[in-house]
């Protein structure tokens, strides 16, 4: 099944400038890892913005578990997508515990239905000791295990990653790649990661995506190399 379809898509910052991306198509299974590559503005986090409607494109079609969210005619709010994001510095809520972060999402369910989710997240993310903790009290990795807990906990269809690992250490990032491979796995997740770092792809991702004109040599994943302008 088909959880992302994207057909056609073109974005530029302005009507005179050359599009960040060009008659873009993609798509993806349900639970498939997918990397995204790329130097510095080849249109790589564009991409994520699109998807998560936080940019109009230009022209061309976004579908999402069976749902168009952008076409010429129709533009679904981000809030409206079934779409996670999880940012570069992680965007926890510094005066909320780890609990009421993941919570956060979470109004539309019952009471009783937000503690089971809680629950559920903080044992993906193994962190069910560090509850009533409260973000500068973590270390780096647990913060993105926190980010990466309250952008599943409302069960998102698509979950998009921009460089997750920035803001992590060489050596921490060895462990990381390898949690979060099992956590996505274990969730089912569909997830689309930005990254600069090959290891990232080949590490996390079923297969990648390059953004650029030159191709990367990945080991045993499929790429496609997209042409940017």
């Amino acid at each position: 099944m088909n959880i992302v379809d994207i057909q056609n898509l073109t974005f530029s910052f302005s009507k005179k400038a050359a599009p960040v991306i060009k008659d873009f198509t993609f798509t993806m299974d349900k639970g498939e890892i997918v990397g995204v590559l790329g130097s510095s503005g080849s249109g790589k986090s564009t991409l994520l913005r699109l998807i998560a409607g936080l940019e109009m494109p230009t022209s061309g079609n976004i579908t999402i578990a069976s749902t168009t969210v952008v076409n010429e005619k129709l533009f679904i709010q981000p809030e409206n997508r079934g779409v996670g994001m999880v940012f570069q510095d992680y965007a926890l809520f510094p005066h909320m515990s780890v609990k009421d972060n993941i919570l956060f999402g979470l109004s539309r369910l019952s009471k009783k239905e937000r503690q089971l989710r809680l629950i559920e997240m903080l044992d993906l993310v193994q962190l069910k000791d560090f509850g009533n903790r409260y973000p500068h009290e973590l270390s780096g990795g647990q913060q993105q295990r926190v980010a990466l807990a309250r952008a599943l906990a409302p069960k998102p269809n698509l979950l998009l990653m921009d460089e997750p690992f920035s803001n992590l250490d060489s050596e921490l990032k060895e462990c990381i790649r390898e949690d979060l491979r099992r956590i996505l796995k274990t969730a089912d997740m569909t997830c689309i990661m930005v990254s600069h770092d090959k290891k990232d792809v080949e590490s996390i991702c079923d297969r990648s995506i390059i953004f650029g004109k030159k191709a990367v040599s990945l080991n045993n994943i499929q790429t496609k190399v997209l042409q940017t302008c």
